[in-house]
C-alpha cells in the first residue's frame, strides 16, 4: 500500500496540473471503489476551480472552490496519470477522468478498486471519519521527539507497531517504520513506552529524514506505485534493511545480519547488533 512518500510524490505531480485550473469535465466510470461514491460526485466538481492540492497522512485533499474537498486514497493499487497532450484510449480500471480548462487530462486507475473517492464540505474536514483520529504529520513542525514520546505514552506494545498506529504519527507505514528504526538504532521489539527523551528525539528525526529521502527519490515502487508521469519511484534501491533479510548489515557489516520476522501480520527487518 502506498505510504506517505508515495502519496506526497503524487500530490507534487498533481499540483502543477490542477491548482488554479477549472475542472471542465469530470467523469466517474463506476459508482463505487472501496465505498460508494457520493451522489452527484462528478457533476458536483465539474465547472469548479481547484484551489489547492494538499495531503493529510496518506490521503490526497483537493480543495474545490465553493468550500468542498475531494478526498482520495490510493488503496493498494491506485495511481494518477497526467496527460498534457491528447490522452490515449481508456485503459481497463480507469475509474475517474478529470479534464481541465487548459486541456490537461488526469486519470485515476485502480485495478483492485481498494481506493477511496469522497466529496464533502470543507467544514467537515476535521471531523471526517477517515481523518479525525490521525496523529501529527511527521514532516510538520508539530512532530518532534517530545511529540512522539507523548503519542507513545505508556504503550506496552512494540515500538514498530506503535509507530504504525496512525493515531501516534500519521502516514508512516511498514517500509518506512523498519527503515526509520534502523537509522535510529532502535530495535523494533523495544517496548514503546521506553522510547523517551534521547531515543524519541532520534526516532522522530529518523522518521522525518527517511520520509524526506524517499520523497526526493519519487517514493518506493515495489508493486504498483507510479509517479503521475508514469515513472517508477527509486527509493527501493536505497533500503538499508527492508526486504533484505539474510543479507549483510550495511551498518555493522555482520554477515547475514539483517533478520526478518513477522509483527502484527507484517514483515519486520532489522539488525540485532545495531538496533537495541
Amino acid at each position: 500500500m502506498p505510504e506517505l512518500p508515495e502519496v506526497e510524490t503524487v500530490r507534487r505531480g498533481l499540483a502543477p496540473a490542477l491548482e488554479g485550473a477549472v475542472i471542465a469535465k469530470a467523469t466517474a466510470f463506476r459508482p463505487d471503489l472501496r465505498f460508494p461514491l457520493p451522489p452527484g460526485f462528478a457533476e458536483n466538481i465539474t465547472g469548479k476551480r481547484v484551489d489547492s492540492v494538499d495531503r493529510r497522512a496518506k490521503y490526497l485533499l483537493l480543495r474545490i472552490a465553493g468550500g468542498m474537498v475531494m478526498l482520495s486514497h490510493l488503496g493498494m493499487s491506485g495511481r494518477y496519470r497526467i496527460y498534457k497532450d491528447a490522452p490515449p484510449a481508456l485503459e481497463p480500471h480507469d475509474h475517474l477522468e478529470l479534464v481541465t480548462d487548459s486541456g490537461v487530462t488526469i486519470r485515476y486507475n485502480d485495478p483492485r478498486r481498494f481506493g477511496i473517492l469522497d466529496l464533502f464540505p470543507e467544514e467537515g474536514l476535521a471531523t471526517h471519519k477517515l481523518l479525525a483520529s490521525l496523529g501529527p504529520e511527521p514532516l510538520s513542525n508539530a512532530f518532534d521527539g517530545p511529540a512522539l514520546a507523548a503519542g507513545l505514552g505508556d504503550k506496552r506494545t512494540a515500538i514498530k507497531l506503535a509507530i504504525l498506529d496512525q493515531r501516534v504519527v500519521a502516514g508512516v507505514g511498514n517500509i518506512y517504520a523498519s527503515e526509520a528504526l534502523f537509522r535510529a538504532g532502535i530495535s523494533p521489539k523495544r517496548t514503546a513506552r521506553t522510547v523517551k527523551r534521547g531515543r524519541a528525539d532520534k526516532l522522530a528525526a529518523a522518521i522525518r529524514d527517511v520520509l524526506n529521502d524517499a520523497i526526493a527519490a519519487g517514493g518506493s515502487s515495489l508493486r504498483d506505485h507510479r509517479q503521475t508521469s508514469g515513472e517508477l519511484g527509486y527509493f527501493q534501491h536505497s533500503f538499508k534493511v527492508y526486504g533484505r533479510g539474510g543479507e549483510t548489515c550495511p551498518g555493522c557489516g555482520t554477515e547475514a545480519g539483517i533478520r526478518q520476522f513477522v509483527q502484527g501480520g507484517r514483515s519486520t527487518f532489522y539488525c540485532a547488533k545495531c538496533q537495541r
